[in-house]
Formats: C-alpha cells, sequence, structure tokens
C-alpha cells in the first residue's frame, strides 16, 4: 500500500510553508458560501431603512398622454351621422406629502431595528464560521494525530513481531507471542487505513470552507499550556450569556419589531393627512367635422391642498391584522425567553467543556508519562523473561493510545474556550490569533 506516498503528495502539494489556523480564516472568509450569503443578507438587510425613510418624504410622479379621437355622433331629429376627428394631448405632475401618517413613522422606526437584526445576524454567521474553521482544522490535526499514531504503533509492533520470531526460532518464546504480535500488527494495519481514509475525509471539509487544499498544517507546540477561563466560574458566564449573547440580542430586536409592528397595525385605525399639488394641461387639437375646421382649446390647472382620509370600515381587516400583531408579538417574546435558556446552556456547557477538558488534559499528561514507563518496565521484563508479549502490546496501545486521547483533548478544549465565547457574544478574530499563537 502506497500510504506514504499518497499523504506526502497529499501535504506538500502547493504549498512550501505549513499554512497556520489565522490564514486558513481568512481564506474562508473570502470563500466560504454561507459567509457570502451572510455579507448578501446583511447588504439587503440595511435598505430597509431608506425603505422606511420613504415612507415620510414626498412621492412625485409625472404622466403624459397623446391620443387620436375618431368620434361619430348624430343629432335630432336625425340629419345622418356626423363624423369628427381630432387630436387630444396632456401632461400631469402630482406631487404627495404625508403629513399626519401614524403607520409610516412606526415602519420608519421598525426599519432601524431591522437593520441593527441584521447586523446581528451578520455578527452570528461571524462567529459560526470562525466555530466551524477552528473544528475543521482541530479535525485535521486530530486525524493527523490518529494516522502518525496509528503508523507508529505499527512500526513498535512489528518491531515486538520480529522479536517474537527471533526468539520463537531460538526456543526462548512459543508460537503464541508470533501469533499476538501479528494478530496486533493486522489490526493497526486495518486501523491505519482507516485513519489515512478519515484524513482525507477532514482535509475535504476542509477544503470546502478556503476553496483550496491547505496544505500541511501548522500543529500544537508539544506541551502547550491552555489557560483557564476568565472570570473562572460559571456564573458569569451564564449571567453575560443571557443578556449580551448575539442570539438573545436578536431574539429582543424580534419582540421590539414585533412590538412596533401591533402599533403599526392599530395605526389603521387613525386618519390621514396629506398635501397634494398637481400641475396640468391638456390640449384638444383643431376638430375636423363636415370638412369644417372648430378650434381647438388648451387648458392648464393647478391645485394645491390638503387631503384627509378616515377609514371607517375594511371587511375586518384592519382588525384582523391587528389580532394577528399581537399574537406574533408573544410569540416574539416567547422567542427571547427561549433564547435566553438556550444561551444559559450554551454557556454552561462550553464553561464545563473547557475546564473538564483542562483536567483531561493535566490527567492524560500525566497518564501518558505513566504509560510510557510502564512500556519501558514490560519491555524490560520481557526480555529478562518475567513478562509475555502480549504484556508489551498492551503496555504499547496504551502508550499511543493515551497520545491520541491527550491530543484530542487539548483540541476539544481549544474549542469549548471558542464555543464559550460566542455564547456571550464575545467570539472574534482575536480569538482565532491567540490559538493561532499556539502553534508551531
Amino acid at each position: 500500500m502506497k500510504i506514504g506516498v499518497l499523504l506526502s503528495a497529499l501535504f506538500l502539494t502547493g504549498t512550501a510553508q505549513a499554512a497556520d489556523l489565522l490564514g486558513v480564516y481568512r481564506d474562508a472568509v473570502g470563500y466560504d458560501a454561507q459567509f457570502s450569503a451572510a455579507r448578501s443578507a446583511l447588504d439587503a438587510g440595511r435598505e430597509k431603512l431608506p425603505q422606511g425613510r420613504a415612507g415620510l418624504l414626498p412621492t412625485v410622479g409625472l404622466s403624459a398622454n397623446s391620443n387620436w379621437n375618431e368620434i361619430e355622433y348624430q343629432t335630432r331629429p336625425s340629419s345622418g351621422v356626423i363624423p369628427a376627428s381630432y387630436n387630444s394631448n396632456g401632461w400631469s405632475l402630482t406631487l404627495s406629502q404625508p403629513l399626519f401618517r401614524w403607520q409610516n413613522w412606526v415602519s420608519y422606526n421598525q426599519a432601524g431595528l431591522q437593520v441593527a437584526q441584521a447586523e446581528m445576524q451578520y455578527g452570528l454567521a461571524k462567529q459560526d464560521l470562525v466555530v466551524r474553521v477552528a473544528q475543521a482544522y482541530f479535525d485535521v490535526l486530530l486525524a493527523q494525530e490518529t494516522l502518525s499514531t496509528a503508523q507508529a504503533q505499527k512500526v513498535a509492533i512489528s518491531e515486538q513481531l520480529a522479536s517474537a520470531k527471533r526468539n520463537f526460532e531460538v526456543g526462548t518464546a512459543t508460537i503464541t507471542d508470533t501469533h499476538e504480535a501479528q494478530a496486533r500488527y493486522d489490526l493497526t494495519t486495518a486501523q491505519e487505513i482507516a485513519a489515512t481514509n478519515d484524513l482525507l475525509v477532514k482535509r475535504g471539509a476542509l477544503q470546502i470552507l478556503i476553496g483550496k487544499d491547505a496544505g500541511e498544517l501548522k500543529n500544537l507546540k508539544p506541551g502547550v499550556l491552555i489557560v483557564r477561563p476568565q472570570p473562572d466560574a460559571v456564573g458569569p458566564w451564564v449571567a453575560s450569556a443571557e443578556k449580551d449573547s448575539l442570539s438573545v440580542q436578536l431574539s429582543q430586536a424580534g419582540l421590539e419589531i414585533a412590538g412596533r409592528e401591533v402599533e403599526r397595525q392599530r395605526a389603521g385605525h387613525y386618519p390621514t393627512l396629506d398635501l397634494v399639488a398637481s400641475r396640468s394641461r391638456s390640449s384638444l387639437g383643431e376638430t375636423l367635422a363636415l370638412g369644417l375646421v372648430r378650434s381647438g382649446s388648451d387648458t392648464d390647472s393647478t391645485i394645491i391642498g390638503v387631503q384627509l382620509a378616515i377609514p371607517l370600515f375594511s371587511g375586518g381587516l384592519t382588525v384582523s391584522r391587528d389580532r394577528e400583531a399581537v399574537a406574533l408579538r408573544e410569540k416574539a417574546s416567547a422567542d427571547l425567553d427561549n433564547a435566553r435558556r438556550q444561551a444559559s446552556l450554551s454557556a454552561r456547557q462550553a464553561y464545563l467543556g473547557v475546564t473538564s477538558g483542562l483536567a483531561q488534559v493535566k490527567a492524560l499528561e500525566q497518564g501518558l508519562v505513566s504509560s510510557q514507563s510502564a512500556l519501558e518496565a514490560n519491555k524490560l521484563g520481557y526480555e529478562v523473561g518475567v513478562r509475555i508479549n502480549i504484556d508489551v502490546l498492551n503496555a504499547q496501545q496504551q502508550v499511543y493510545s493515551t497520545r491520541r486521547d491527550l491530543a484530542r483533548a487539548r483540541l476539544d478544549t481549544l474549542s469549548a474556550q471558542l464555543r464559550l465565547k460566542a455564547a456571550v457574544g464575545a467570539l472574534g478574530e482575536s480569538d482565532i490569533a491567540a490559538i493561532n499563537a499556539l502553534l508551531e
């Protein structure tokens, strides 16, 4: 199997220097389709403000017409049909300025909230991109660690297999040792194949985010120190999440918009007052009838005034929309309560993920030292005959499993840190840069 050749080509294609997390994130900012959609949604959301303002500004319209008229009319007592033909044309310029339309003012206030809501949606998308990029990056690092662990374990088991064969040939070990080593070698080979496939999948997922093969990635520094969250208590994080989480702020804006919508629908019962003005001109061309030509005429008209409209009855539509808006406001209030509860839960889970992850890292670091010591002791015991081959194989398995678990615990803890910052609405590129400083 040409696994080594495959991985070498995979890591070295198109890159001379390993990529880091910050560089991968910036590539994703410019390429990721979900984030591009969020940018477009933000641009669309910002247009709500000029649309709302338009309801407070005047509207001006210009219309013009030109018609050729063919008319036949008959006098009484009948003297036959008299045909007539002439041209008529005109134009009209109208202006309407709202003086009192309360629903338009409410819509303008709603527009400001909708723009703020669009900004929050974009902020959520940006936080989501940070989490997705970091997770994809960490997934590749863990897949690489899993593969390298399987390869190193395979090498160690192959050495133990060769030793078992030599000892069997000289009569100092039984065939059972050889079979045990061979079985463990075959199992590790299968694990290596699975780890190779998993690495290719994880790299493909990262490529979807950045639009290219990331090449070789920088790994965490050996023995990297991960700091505890500050403040180091779950209570302040939960309180901050219930207030500052972007999802909570988004729901809060939704509730305010729903409240304004109730006001806007109730304004459908109010009278409206507009300033109207128009300037028009109409012309009738010369009329031709029975061979005679009659003179045309021109009419100019200027109108300025106010127009009052009082809604009386609309078939129950206004009242129904009012009830609908009230129900939607209640829904928005329930959504806000749910958002706060979910933010609280997310903050608790992320905080516990960080603290438990740090405890696991500390325990696994000590466990790795102990496992390595146990492996050396079992190797020595096997050489002097007080340990059997399966003891060495199990000790090797323990060392490599602990090494893999330690790498996973460190990466999971860093992911939990990012989710904790996201839970309180404080996740940004600076957090990516902080983790980037932990890389080789």
